[in-house]
């Protein structure tokens, strides 16, 4: 569907100096808003993200971003109630696309602000630990307020019948992953349903930007994610430079789509080996840590950090690379292709592994439909979605990615995309390195313009990482919303794991390996 075919009055084009995908803008009362998410849904179009924002005279605002044909489109809507009190303010588009249920009841938690009839009204972020007429996002609130934790029980929906038993896991696990919590409902060990409740990182990063220099918000946000710290560093600079205009020069985005995939490649490593040894394939688990750390340490001595954290910046990147780095960088490349080709064919090739991942947690094309499910995850379910294709931005516009895809939706197809998007990332590194051009590295920005808006839209290793900005006067960020992929793929888990059993969860979840922290803001 093109932008035209909405009928929407009043379209902005936001700047496309930094070459980046075009991003469209406009206002809208609430008849708007619902005939616009209609006609996206029905036209094939995907809803990214949706946020709240009080505005400076006091009047609060609800913000969605939708991906379609043209581009993206960011669509504002008044929501005209009083949100101290928790009253009804814009219409529901849960009904319209199911993953925005969650992100509604994470916007009346930190604004106030509920949408219209909506049907689940729970709190997901906040767990008791602020009062319920407390809000952290509005102006009267500091963000440093403290109170004491009274959490409560939260009210899971019950499967009942004969021999129907609930299994709670979490919200702390072994070892150093995130807390979250999953009920599971059973029978003997085969799984009925599954519920998430997550919300336990919150960390008050939206609020954090507000207190943040404009030109130093690129810090922030690549620490929205650890494993995505190139993305999301990359997706505010897109957003800063969108809004001001910036021209980032030719060199500093090929250095940019380097470290992408650097970073692409680094989590994939690391994944293919987990699955294996949560398949009891320990093997597996050795040579890709062996792999993934070779792979990062070369990060630290040629980008002067291990998860290129900082590397990314307004303008452009903050480091460039040498001509022995870059040699350097080609061989490692050639190494482990060679490599991960080996262990590649040992898993294919190994029955134990196979027998657990072939058919389990399948996902079909329907259910990432209706999620609007995306990144890899949606890829092993037969969808053929990148934004570096289908909204190429520099460098991609002229390196072309492939598309790696398969359809059967199980744990083996996405242990498949994995393999087979280290390989076109490889290729990737090798065409951006033979064909780099000379150049400065980084622009001079002047942070005092007037105020505006940008937007930016990245393909993490994940999915597609979205930011949208918005600057104040003085260098200033008056509203800064990020968005991880997992807030659309975490409710896709829940049906991925039906009629499958119990243990199996560990793998299934490892298949998808979303975020917890980095949806918590």
């Amino acid at each position: 569907m093109r932008i035209d075919a909405l009928g929407l009055d009043g379209i902005e084009r936001l700047s496309s100096a930094a070459r980046t995908a075009t991003a469209f803008f406009t206002r809208s009362d609430a008849t708007v808003w619902v005939r616009t998410a209609i006609a996206i849904r029905e036209h094939g179009g995907r809803l990214i993200s949706l946020w709240g924002a009080q505005e400076p005279v006091g009047t609060f605002s609800i913000r969605a971003a939708y991906a379609f044909e043209d581009g993206l489109l960011w669509v504002q809507l008044p929501a005209d109630a009083d949100a101290s009190r928790g009253a009804d303010g814009y219409p529901d588009l849960s009904v319209i696309f199911p993953c925005a249920s969650r992100m509604q009841r994470a916007v009346f938690d930190l604004h106030g602000v509920r949408a219209i009839g909506t049907a689940d009204t729970r709190p997901w972020l906040n767990h008791g630990n602020w009062p319920t007429d407390y809000f952290p996002l509005q102006t009267q609130s500091s963000g440093h307020e403290r109170f004491e934790s009274h959490e409560a029980d939260y009210p899971f929906v019950r499967v009942e019948g004969d021999g129907v038993h609930e299994i709670a896991v979490g919200p702390i696990h072994a070892g150093i992953i995130e807390p979250g919590h999953f009920r599971f409902s059973v029978v003997g060990e085969k799984v009925l349903r599954l519920e998430e409740r997550l919300g336990y990182a919150h960390r008050g990063v939206e609020r954090l930007f507000e207190e943040t220099p404009l030109l130093a918000g690129h810090r922030l946000a690549g620490r929205v994610a650890g494993d995505s710290s190139v993305a999301f560093s990359w997706a505010y600079c897109m957003a800063l430079e969108n809004a001001l205009g910036v021209a980032v020069p030719q060199r500093a985005q090929w250095l940019r789509g380097l470290m992408l995939e650097r970073e692409r490649v680094a989590n994939h490593l690391g994944d293919l080996g987990a699955l294996g040894n949560d398949a009891g394939f320990a093997i597996g688990l050795a040579q890709f840590s062996r792999l993934k750390e070779d792979w990062l340490r070369l990060n630290g001595r040629i980008f002067g950090h291990r998860y290129l954290m900082d590397r990314i910046v307004p303008g452009g990147v903050a480091h460039d690379i040498e001509r022995d780095a870059i040699e350097a960088v080609r061989e490692q490349c050639r190494r482990i292709e060679t490599e991960v080709r080996v262990m590649q064919r040992i898993y294919d090739e190994q029955s134990g592994l196979q027998d657990r991942f072939a058919g389990t947690g399948k996902l079909t094309e329907k259910v990432v439909a209706h999620f609007s499910v995306c990144g890899l995850v949606a890829r092993a379910s037969g969808v053929r979605a990148d934004v570096r294709v289908d909204h190429p931005y520099a460098p991609y516009d002229e390196v072309r990615t492939q598309i790696v895809w398969d359809a059967r939706g199980d744990v083996a197809a996405r242990v498949a995309v994995r393999f087979n998007e280290i390989y076109e990332s490889l290729r990737l590194i090798e065409a951006l390195l033979s064909r780099l051009p000379g150049g400065d590295v980084l622009s001079p920005i002047d942070a005092d313009a007037a105020p505006s808006r940008g937007i930016g839209w990245i393909e993490g290793w994940r999915g597609e990482i979205f930011v949208a900005l918005e600057t104040g006067e003085n260098g200033t960020i008056r509203r800064c919303h990020c968005h991880d992929p997992s807030w659309q793929n975490w409710p896709a888990l829940e049906h991925a794991i039906i009629g499958n059993i119990v243990p199996d969860f560990p793998l299934i979840n490892k298949s998808f390996n979303l975020n917890y922290a980095g949806h918590d803001l």
